[in-house]
């Protein structure tokens, strides 16, 4: 159990940095580096310059959060299945 609780703040990122980090953007006009937490990498869910995600960061070191939680656009929906293009025997 951690000693102190986590601070959660909305923002959205503006750069997408190499090894899974991101310049995020805070609400309140901070910019902190993050990078993106174990179950977000796990399901394979992507984030891209925009987004809007949800960050955890530590009293402690207020440069440096967690994304986990990639909020849904209004874009949209999944890309239909291709045709297939080939002959079976």
């Amino acid at each position: 159990m951690a000693k102190e609780e986590l601070l959660e703040f909305d923002g959205t990122v503006i750069e997408v940095l190499p090894d899974g980090n991101y310049r995020v953007k805070l609400d309140n006009d901070h910019l902190i580096l993050a990078y993106a937490a174990g179950k977000m990498k796990k399901n394979r869910i992507r984030t891209i310059a925009g987004d809007r995600v949800v960050v955890e960061m530590s009293p402690y070191d207020l440069d440096r959060g967690r994304i986990n939680f990639r909020q849904k656009t209004a874009g949209p929906g999944p890309m239909p299945p291709r045709p297939q293009n080939f002959r079976r025997r």
